[in-house]
């Protein structure tokens, strides 16, 4: 069974910053595909980043630069180092797994078939 747990949700000053956590279990991010997203109140789920099973990053547009996702190959975990952290990154943050073996992750959720319970994150201004 595929489960992933998120850690490290909390609140935190405008600029400051925040490390998130997923531990996956279930499979291996060295073939699969992982992936945050946030849903902030109101709002729909928008795509944070993404790690491929091969190490590749990719970034949703307001988060480059302060955004910084990583693989632990080691403890099968993927972290999200946030930086410079802003009021309007206030949200729950989910982390999902991709769909496919080795597929390519993209920002599309239909794209991935396992989610975390999420963690909440809240910038103050």
């Amino acid at each position: 069974q595929v489960q992933l747990v998120e850690n490290g949700g909390g609140t935190v000053p405008a600029g400051g910053s925040l490390r998130l956590s997923c531990v996956l279990s279930g499979r291996t991010i060295a073939n699969y595909g992982t992936a945050w997203f946030r849903q902030a109140p109101g709002k729909e789920r928008e795509f944070v980043a993404a790690i491929s099973w091969s190490g590749d990053t990719f970034y949703g547009q307001s988060m480059k630069g302060r955004f910084t996702i990583s693989g632990d190959f080691r403890k099968n975990m993927v972290n999200l180092q946030m930086d410079n952290l802003e009021p309007e990154d206030t949200a729950v943050y989910y982390c999902a797994g991709h769909r496919h073996l080795r597929g390519y992750p993209r920002r599309e959720m239909a794209e991935y078939a396992y989610w975390g319970q999420g963690t909440q994150v809240t910038v103050s201004s």
